[in-house]
């Protein structure tokens, strides 16, 4: 079997996500831009247990898989799905010397993942996870 294409080219789509964050969240540098996934995606994930994440996580490309389940502390407990304040919150509340997250920064990160995956994949994986989880991702 040749090797998947999503993996032969997982830096380039990487790149082009990163740089989608970078402009919508009106950040300065892609690594403000790389710190505000990872603690979108870290708020995401404590919503979730981890047949949902591994579900979510699946129709994620390569790098953004493998940020979204690093660092996982499995002794973590589940958080419930709150309102979109107290989630930004949480975000930015995510390393805090080097956190630079609007107050758009889920939305922002929910729109640039948008942009570059396929949505109707995501919307039913995001159909199958708690009462939440669509509304999380909503651009």
């Amino acid at each position: 079997m040749p090797m998947p294409m999503e993996y032969r080219q997982a830096s380039v789509d990487f790149d082009r996500f990163i740089l989608d964050v970078r402009e919508l969240a009106g950040l300065q540098t892609t690594n403000q831009a790389y710190t505000m996934v990872q603690a979108v995606f870290q708020t995401f994930r404590r919503r979730l247990d981890l047949e949902e994440a591994i579900l979510f996580a699946d129709v994620l490309p390569p790098v953004l898989r493998a940020i979204f389940v690093a660092e996982w502390d499995l002794e973590e407990p589940k958080s419930p799905f709150s309102g979109r304040i107290a989630m930004t919150r949480e975000v930015q509340a995510f390393r805090p010397d080097h956190n630079l997250s609007p107050d758009s920064a889920i939305v922002d990160v929910a729109a640039a993942l948008r942009r570059n995956i396929d949505e109707a994949k995501l919307d039913r994986v995001l159909a199958r996870l708690p009462a939440g989880a669509a509304d999380f991702w909503r651009a």
